[in-house]
């Protein structure tokens, strides 16, 4: 893996996103009816400013200013591709510093835990995800609080149930930003997944791990199959029209590039032969919509693939939740007066 300088880190970090759009992407972006505000032809309900480059994903609740963290964070790219990708569209960037071959591997160490769980099970309690959900990965030591800065820990584990991810997510959200990342040294193929209470031919995919708890909350908690976090997705980054992408899609018929196969899902297949069947949980929104295409094109020969996106535009399984859980107390609510 190349290994990249201060000097050029820095200066690739001072790239902001509107600057990456307007000179590599042009097509990409459409104006909004706000004054000075864009929007992405390919995402819905993403916001960009003009001048000061802040974005916002209403839809994902995440937001930023540089290229850098919008190529990770919204083209769902590792921080390697995103930067060797800055760094050649950039000439002038990638002779500020020499690039040594290699740089040593982090060995894969799970946060340290904390006391409790209390402060993760009321931030996922607010994200609509039931106490049972919470309890039952809990059990199975896949979902935890960290030390010392209380984050959602969801860990992924081998063959022999031995951790070899870790996905940290905050809760304490401060505006637009929120802390997620992945564990130094965290294998992608062997992401997050919630087993059921015994066997099945089923797996669920989800983008998010949050995702997979909030679908089986809204499942009254069944741990009925397994339930697979993918890590993110990436989707083709020249835009699509709605109309032609929606056509082609219901078509198996991919637009743009094809993407390698997830990692985690590849992985998950080779361990569990008794698989049949694929229900694809993504989010529907232009990429949750592509990677689903990708995988019925993928694995529609050999498994049973069920397409279960949230019926809502734009809306993924964690906005499902919290829709729901806001339902029942205005129905408790009522009931009481």
């Amino acid at each position: 893996m190349p290994w990249f300088g201060e000097e050029q880190l820095e200066a690739v970090r001072s790239v902001t996103a509107m600057e990456y759009l307007q000179k590599h992407q042009p097509g990409r972006l459409k104006r909004s009816s706000a004054r000075n505000e864009w929007e992405l032809t390919d995402h819905d309900s993403f916001k960009i400013n003009g001048t000061t480059s802040k974005w916002h994903w209403k839809s994902r609740d995440i937001g930023g200013i540089s290229a850098l963290n919008f190529l990770i964070r919204v083209d769902g790219m590792e921080f390697r591709e995103a930067v060797e990708m800055l760094l050649q569209e950039n000439p002038s960037l990638a002779c500020l510093s020499p690039q040594p071959e290699e740089r040593p591997k982090k060995p894969f160490v799970l946060p340290e835990p904390f006391r409790n769980c209390s402060r993760v099970q009321r931030y996922l309690n607010s994200r609509g995800i039931s106490s049972e959900v919470i309890h039952y990965c809990r059990r199975l030591g896949i979902l935890y609080e960290s030390s010392p800065y209380h984050n959602a820990v969801f860990v992924g584990v081998d063959e022999e149930q031995k951790p070899r991810y870790a996905f940290m997510r905050g809760i304490y959200d401060k505006g637009e930003r929120s802390f997620r990342i992945e564990q130094a040294g965290s294998e992608k193929r062997y992401a997050f997944c919630v087993p059921p209470k015994t066997g099945s031919i089923r797996v669920a995919v989800y983008e998010a791990c949050i995702d997979a708890l909030a679908h089986m909350t809204l499942e009254e908690g069944r741990a009925d199959k397994y339930r697979l976090a993918l890590g993110g997705i990436s989707a083709p980054r020249d835009a699509q029209s709605a109309g032609k992408e929606r056509q082609e899609i219901s078509g198996n018929q991919m637009p743009g590039r094809t993407a390698k196969n997830p990692p985690a899902l590849v992985q998950f297949l080779k361990n569990h032969p008794e698989i049949e069947e694929i229900e694809i949980c993504m989010d529907n929104d232009f990429a949750g919509r592509w990677a689903c295409g990708q995988i019925k094109a993928a694995y529609g020969t050999r498994y049973r693939i069920l397409e279960n996106l949230p019926q809502t535009e734009g809306a993924d399984y964690g906005d499902l939740a919290v829709r729901e859980m806001e339902r029942k107390r205005s129905l408790s609510r009522q009931n009481v007066r």
